[in-house]
């Protein structure tokens, strides 16, 4: 008999990678780095697990050491991670963070891994087919479009067929993936999505515009966070525009704060909080990321989550993390 396939609220298809992290100064002569996981739709995945929802990651690893290491961090998190594919020739992907005069440089090897080798079939798998007809939403970013051709095609097909699930999207706008590629497939991947998060420095380079509502009137989903860095959070839902500052944050590492919103956003959604509270969740979850030097980090306790949903204005604006 199969095991029965567990419950799953949200599913998150996308790139995983090893980061590895090394000491402050030039990467030429840094001796020791520290591993931990990364990836923007991996990222999300831990964070709605970590918020209580019931969640699982879908993607292809390198059948290596790297890919075991991602598959156990993210089950210890609480992450399904049932439809991943096993690749026996192509690597998991990984990248390199460089740290001196206080800034931080990502460099990255993913040419030829394995999740730039999915492509439409990858769907018809059945350990991904079931995860996604019971997955009340599915999360992906632009990054997975930019990887790779046939990625891109698969996310194309994913937002084209017949669904029930709620499509996110948050953009991730990295140039240098789309060097001397059309951006179109991009494009289209936003426009069939229920709920797209950008920001607005990015959408800048990529639509020419970081003004909340030229971007809503652009993309006209019928949910549109746009995220403004450390100020605030601006949300347009049926017409109605809601903003809401970001907190104050002592910044130890900027690197996955915006996943760590969308998961706060995206598990609000879920389970049906206000506009309000939802941008609220988001700020609270990438508060936690900015203040620690992974890519990931635990949410608020929930005691301190549901005491901050509820706080006045004032009280959250006077909020310090």
């Amino acid at each position: 008999m199969p095991e029965p396939l567990p419950e799953t609220t949200a599913i998150c298809v996308g790139e995983a990678m090893i980061m590895l992290a090394g000491g402050p100064g030039p990467l030429a002569d840094v001796e020791v780095f520290r591993r931990s996981v990364g990836g923007a739709e991996c990222n999300v995945a831990g964070g709605l697990a970590g918020l209580g929802v019931p969640t699982g990651w879908i993607s292809r690893l390198g059948d290596d050491g790297f890919g075991q290491h991602v598959l156990r961090d993210l089950q210890a998190r609480g992450v399904d991670v049932g439809g991943v594919e096993l690749d026996p020739v192509r690597p998991t992907a990984l990248y390199v963070k460089e740290s001196e005069n206080g800034r931080s440089r990502m460099h990255y090897y993913r040419t030829g891994s394995a999740a730039a080798a999915t492509e439409p079939s990858f769907l018809d798998r059945p350990e991904v087919s079931e995860r996604l007809q019971q997955a009340k939403l599915v999360h992906t970013t632009g990054i997975t479009a930019a990887i790779s051709t046939s990625s891109a095609d698969m996310l194309e097909r994913l937002a084209t067929e017949p669904r029930e699930y709620l499509l996110s999207v948050d953009l991730n706008w990295r140039p240098a993936l789309w060097r001397d590629r059309d951006p179109a497939p991009l494009w289209r991947l936003l426009k069939a999505a229920e709920i797209v998060l950008i920001g607005a420095d990015e959408a800048e380079v990529f639509a020419g515009t970081g003004d909340p509502d030229v971007l809503y009137e652009q993309l006209q989903t019928p949910v549109l966070v746009v995220k403004n860095d450390a100020h605030s959070a601006i949300a347009f839902e049926r017409g109605v525009r809601t903003e809401v500052p970001a907190l104050s944050v002592e910044v130890v590492e900027t690197v996955g704060a915006g996943d760590a919103f969308a998961a706060g956003f995206l598990a609000g959604t879920l389970q049906g909080l206000s506009m309000v509270e939802r941008l609220r969740l988001g700020h609270l979850n990438a508060a936690a990321v900015l203040t620690a030097p992974e890519d990931h980090a635990p949410p608020p306790a929930a005691a301190e989550r549901e005491r901050l949903l509820k706080a006045s204005d004032e009280e959250w604006a006077a909020t310090k993390v």
